[in-house]
């Protein structure tokens, strides 16, 4: 069911999907005891792919790959008009409605990824959220994660290791992780534990917030976003050229 309504973004296919559906499928699947893989594409992401076919296929075998960003939105919608993506999405926005949800169902959780001082911040920013079980993404083994992992029986597991760690990851561990839904979240770690930084309302409405993210972390980001973006828009009008 997860096929439909996908569309070509260079060489990753993006599901058009919204908030509200996003949380349906996760809930769904945990209510049938059945397993989901959810991941996102930022252009950043796109632009790993388009140089590792292998990463693309690993992307793609993904139940739900959704964009994140203005920029694949937009790019979507310069590729296919009106069948673009129907909205930006981000984890940002999207997390905080699945903590709701989540806090509501009394869903459990297991976090993969980041510092350990930012694990710890996840329970005290979402007191209501259960979250049973946390492991750094740095100096880690795959078995004691996995044992770790299965032994909490959680139904969602956060994993975010970074791209392509993170999607190389769990296509390697997929079948031995024992939760109902494995979600791909990059820096979204962040989200949940209340410290990622973000522009103010104006700059996330007008697609500007990445700005925002270079001034906060220049050294960090100046790569990915002032090499990134441009590399990014000559790509997508290749893509456009080559299509017609």
């Amino acid at each position: 069911m997860y096929e439909r309504n996908r569309i070509k973004i260079l060489n990753i296919d993006l599901n058009k999907i919204s908030y509200k559906e996003l949380l349906e499928h996760i809930e769904l699947t945990i209510e049938k005891n059945q397993k989901i893989i959810i991941s996102y594409a930022a252009f950043h992401i796109v632009n790993i792919a388009k140089r590792s076919n292998s990463l693309a296929d690993k992307i793609n075998s993904f139940d739900i790959v959704h964009g994140d960003g203005v920029g694949v939105y937009l790019a979507s919608k310069f590729l296919y008009g009106i069948e673009g993506l129907n909205k930006k999405i981000t984890g940002s926005d999207f997390y905080p409605l699945l903590i709701d949800l989540s806090v509501k169902r009394g869903w459990k959780f297991f976090f993969f990824g980041d510092r350990v001082e930012t694990l710890k911040k996840i329970q005290l920013n979402n007191p209501g959220l259960q979250v049973l079980g946390f492991k750094s993404g740095f100096d880690f083994d795959d078995r004691d994660v996995i044992d770790e992992i299965n032994s909490t029986h959680s139904d969602i597991v956060v994993i975010g290791l970074g791209c392509p760690l993170q999607e190389t990851w769990v296509f390697k561990n997929k079948e031995l992780i024992n939760a109902n839904v494995i979600l791909i979240v990059g820096d979204g770690i962040k989200v949940f534990a209340g410290t990622k930084k973000r522009g103010n309302k104006l700059v996330q409405k007008i697609g500007v917030e990445w700005f925002s993210r270079l001034l906060i972390d220049p050294i960090r980001m100046w790569k990915r976003y002032l090499l990134g973006i441009p590399l990014f828009l000559f790509r997508i009008l290749i893509f456009k050229f080559h299509s017609s």
